[in-house]
Order: C-alpha cells, then sequence, then structure tokens
C-alpha cells in the first residue's frame, strides 16, 4: 500500500507562516533541495489543500520567470509534470495535471492509498495536515526545522487530537535547518 508522507517547514516556535502570512523565510540549500528531491522521487503524486494549491500553482508554473534559484529551477518541470490531486470543497477543477477531490476525506485518502503507485506527498499546509494526522492517514512525517522565530502565524498543527509518533531520523540540513522524521506508531 502508497504511503501518505507528509512534509513542511516550520519556524522554530512551530508556525509554518508568519503573523501575515508570510513564507518569505525558509531557506532551501542543496542538502534540504536534495532531500525534496528524494521524497518527490519517491512519490507519483503530490497532494495539497486548497490553500496550499492557490499558492503553488500561482509559482510554479512561471518559477524560470521569477526566480534563479537552484532549487526552483530543478523543481519547477517536475511540479508541472507530476499528477497532483487537491482536497478542496469549493474548488471544481484545476490545471496542471490535477484531480480536485472532496467528500469524505478518511474515504478518498484509503482509496488512494491503495491505488497502484508510489507514495503520496502532501506538502505543506496546516488544515489539511491536521485532519489528516487527526484520522491517523499520515504514515510520515518530514519536519525542517528552520532557525527563525516567527512571533506568530499559523501553526503545524492549529489543533486537533493528540497523535503519538515515533522518530525514525534527525539530520542537520545546510548547517542550518534540522529535518525530524517521524513515522505513525
Amino acid at each position: 500500500m502508497r504511503k501518505l508522507v507528509y512534509a513542511v517547514h516550520t519556524s522554530l516556535d512551530g508556525h509554518i507562516e508568519g503573523p501575515a502570512g508570510e513564507f518569505d523565510w525558509a531557506a532551501m540549500g542543496p542538502e534540504l533541495s536534495a532531500h525534496s528531491q528524494e521524497l518527490t522521487d519517491r512519490a507519483d503524486t503530490l497532494v495539497y489543500g486548497r490553500r496550499v494549491w492557490d499558492m503553488m500553482s500561482s509559482y510554479w508554473p512561471r518559477a524560470e520567470e521569477i526566480s534563479d534559484h537552484p532549487h526552483d529551477l530543478a523543481y519547477a518541470p517536475i511540479w508541472r509534470n507530476t499528477p497532483k490531486i487537491v482536497f478542496s470543497t469549493t474548488l471544481e477543477k484545476a490545471d496542471w495535471h490535477t484531480e480536485v477531490i472532496g467528500g469524505d476525506l478518511a474515504e478518498r485518502v484509503t482509496e488512494l492509498k491503495s491505488r497502484p503507485g508510489k507514495d503520496l506527498l502532501l506538502m505543506g499546509g496546516a488544515e489539511l495536515a491536521t485532519a489528516l494526522a487527526d484520522r491517523g492517514l499520515i504514515d510520515e512525517f518530514h519536519v525542517v526545522v528552520q532557525p527563525v522565530v516567527l512571533g506568530g502565524g499559523k501553526k503545524v498543527f492549529g489543533g486537533g487530537v493528540r497523535t503519538d509518533l515515533r522518530l525514525t531520523g534527525t539530520r542537520t540540513m545546510d548547517g542550518r535547518a534540522v529535518l525530524l522524521t517521524y513515522e505513525k506508531k
């Protein structure tokens, strides 16, 4: 069965965005970019909630016009060509090889995980990740702690039920960030 892997950047104080919604603080060095590529290679489907989808779909289709960062230049064509799923009750359709899914979250994710293929990669977000974690549907957590204190903003998990995890790894990335990997017990 396929795994659902959650990859997220967080500040030291546990936020995924700053008080004004900013996400300009997560640094992608070579080691972190390589880890991102490893996760992408393991997956054949990228998963998003509506808000993250809006952010991703406004950036990656034209990333080469906006950025000259090596990570962005390498990842943009991968993003455009990889099938994507957006969980949403309001979005009806999306471009870039994207399927929009609504309905019962547990039922839909269980069905997706039972399909043949590689893993599913949930990238960022808080609401969908919390809902999935609450239902025990996330199999692995890849949390990158960035060396910044934001002092407010959206929390990685903004509430929900207790989820006990097993630490499977720690790694310093690019001499600044720390990758923590967990599996559900």
